[in-house]
């Protein structure tokens, strides 16, 4: 993107110094995170209620049988899988792209209001339109998280010192209990939408068919397409706004652009999947932890790495209590909310 370029005939490429010698390869990081994906992908398809061999996986994907149960059993798992993978990549891309656009690094979808909002926008679409389809859900959740982010960022700007890292995640967590309360107050009110919109607010990727995936695919596509190019803006960006303006970088272009791709992919994965939170938030901090602050590299990793943990969360809810099946997005807050004290605690990581 042009918008994002620095200054040419100066630096080309600016990428933060790292801080650590200690790092581990970004190729070889790559390349792991892919097999393990691949593993993981394999995994989502086989386990479950009914276990199956990798083996009967292969021969299921590559040939499948009508009439064959077993066959029958790995293709109705596929888009599940499928759905983790893209929402996995989705929240991984957005909350990498969050922590670098506002150099904090406890920035995450959920944290900065923008999964209150859409979850808000879907309350409102059962409750006021009847809206009961995920396909629906789509469009008010992509108004409901843009419009939590202008929220977001326009009470944070307000002051003298502008929209600093602090100030961005207490306007996110004031938006958050304000939504929550009012989307509280409807809830209590209309046991129909009650009863809609709790099988989505717990965020789970079970139940969503191709009719789902192919809709929402555009618009994680273009989103995915915008941030992965938005790697050099993010090095930019994490120098200080001054330093990135002064390699000849439009910061607030740069900017306006990444919003849109983190809109885009919150709104639609939190549309097909309910808000799933601490996946935007570790992911990108495990890997900065191994590879150094090249945004680059970071977002690219994130998004292999993501939908890594999303699938072996959903898989480890299946497995936990059989026949049943804890829904991902309780799992995924398992997992991530020690790591989120860890990160509190640890002073250094208050700002980028």
């Amino acid at each position: 993107m042009t918008s994002t370029a620095v200054n040419r005939t100066s630096v080309s490429d600016p990428a933060p110094p790292a801080r650590n010698s200690r790092r581990v390869s970004p190729a070889a990081l790559l390349a792991a995170g892919v097999f393990v994906l691949v593993l993981a992908c394999f995994a989502s398809v086989a386990l479950g209620a009914r276990p199956l061999s990798l083996d009967t996986v292969w021969h299921a994907l590559t040939s499948p049988d009508a009439a064959n149960g077993d066959h029958a059993v790995v293709l109705s798992r596929l888009p599940r899988t499928v759905m983790a993978l893209l929402v996995g990549a989705a929240l991984g891309l957005a909350g990498t792209a969050l922590q670098g656009m506002t150099r904090n690094p406890l920035a995450d979808p959920g944290i900065m209001g923008l999964n209150a909002g859409a979850a808000f926008a879907v309350v409102t679409a059962i409750y006021v339109f009847g809206v009961t389809s995920f396909t629906g859900y789509v469009w008010f959740a992509l108004a409901g998280t843009a419009l939590a982010a202008l929220v977001v960022y326009s009470v944070a700007a307000l002051g003298r010192e502008g929209a600093t890292p602090v100030k961005l995640a207490l306007a996110g967590a004031a938006l958050t209990a304000g939504l929550t309360s009012l989307l509280s107050a409807i809830l209590v009110t209309s046991r129909q939408t009650l009863d809609t919109f709790r099988f989505w607010q717990v965020g789970t990727v079970s139940g969503r068919g191709w009719d789902v995936l192919v809709p929402l695919a555009p618009f994680l596509a273009a989103g995915a397409v915008i941030l992965l190019a938005s790697g050099r803006a993010l090095n930019g960006l994490s120098l200080g706004d001054d330093v990135a303006r002064g390699l000849g970088q439009r910061v607030n272009a740069s900017r306006g652009i990444m919003a849109v791709g983190v809109v885009l992919l919150c709104g639609a994965a939190t549309a097909a999947a309910g808000p799933i939170a601490f996946l935007g938030l570790v992911i990108p901090h495990l890997v900065r932890g191994l590879v150094g602050p090249d945004y680059r590299w970071i977002l690219v990793l994130s998004a292999v790495l993501a939908p890594v943990l999303l699938l072996v969360s959903d898989v480890v809810g299946r497995l936990v209590l059989p026949p049943g099946e804890i829904p991902v997005g309780i799992m995924t807050a398992v997992i991530g909310a020690p790591v989120f004290i860890a990160i509190i605690r640890r002073r250094k990581l208050a700002e980028l």
